[in-house]
């Protein structure tokens, strides 16, 4: 038996999110995930690659607004309306996407500028912006938000375990960002998920989790190392990436919550 354990939200690509009990599955991933993205003046993503203390920024969604607080500053904080505000539009690169995004304001800019020490924006992805998955995973012309690729990722608590007990120091499953963490099974069960669902809705697995440095930095000190992927690169290297965890498609739309069954077909 698998039982969905959390669901994690995140506003702004790269930023830290929040944890909800029931999240609401769209087309384009769960509602007001990586919604948002900070870009550069040539209008290129930004992440915690290039800039960790990213990671010390939560956006939440509260009172149909989102807000950004700084973890060690609760005084340092920003509200920005669902919806934004000037009807500015522009083009944005996101890996080896283009696509149209809308500017916030100005007071995002500015408070951003701040908190990474470069000039930098914030913008929106409105509901006709249409950004497709990789073509040789999708099955029905799936879109996403501005993810890394896909709009789900699940992780089982199992895998988590298991690699904990490999390492020196645990890890705790926010260094992973998944959407879903289950509970049950066996270590890295997931890796095999092709068709399953939750709620009535119905997902496939379609592609195993390539896993990047951000892995490697700390969420709450910015204190970088080389692990889990060092560990994880002893066992779960393959076609010269590290793999944890696996991306979903959604083939409904509704809700799901914490605590409900995960089947698979």
């Amino acid at each position: 038996m698998f039982t969905i354990s959390e669901l994690n939200i995140f506003p702004i690509k790269s930023l830290g999110g929040y944890t909800v009990d029931s999240a609401e599955v769209t087309k384009k991933g769960f509602k007001y995930d990586r919604r948002w993205m900070i870009v550069d003046d040539q209008y290129k993503f930004l992440t915690q690659r290039e800039f960790p203390v990213m990671a010390l920024l939560v956006a939440t969604i509260k009172n149909e607004t989102m807000h950004v607080q700084h973890k060690n500053d609760p005084l340092s904080t920003l509200q920005v309306p669902l919806i934004p505000e000037q009807p500015i539009f522009k083009q944005v690169d996101i890996w080896s996407d283009n696509c149209k995004a809308q500017w916030v304001s100005k007071l995002a800019d500015e408070w951003f500028s701040g908190m990474l020490k470069k000039n930098c924006h914030l913008v929106y992805m409105p509901d006709t912006t249409r950004r497709r998955v990789d073509g040789r995973y999708a099955f029905n012309k799936e879109t996403t938000t501005f993810s890394d690729g896909y709009p789900y990722l699940i992780v089982g608590q199992e895998s988590l375990k298991d690699l904990n007990t490999r390492l020196t120091e645990p890890l705790p499953m926010e260094r992973f960002r998944p959407s879903i963490v289950f509970t049950g099974g066996v270590p890295y069960q997931e890796d095999s998920f092709k068709n399953l669902s939750i709620a009535s809705i119905e997902f496939t697995g379609v592609k195993n989790c390539g896993r990047c440095m951000i892995t490697t930095i700390n969420q709450q000190t910015l204190q970088t190392g080389k692990e889990p992927l060092k560990t994880l690169a002893t066992y779960r290297f393959k076609n010269n990436k590290i793999y944890f965890g696996r991306y979903l498609l959604n083939r409904g739309i509704g809700f799901i919550r914490k605590g409900e069954q995960l089947a698979l077909h």
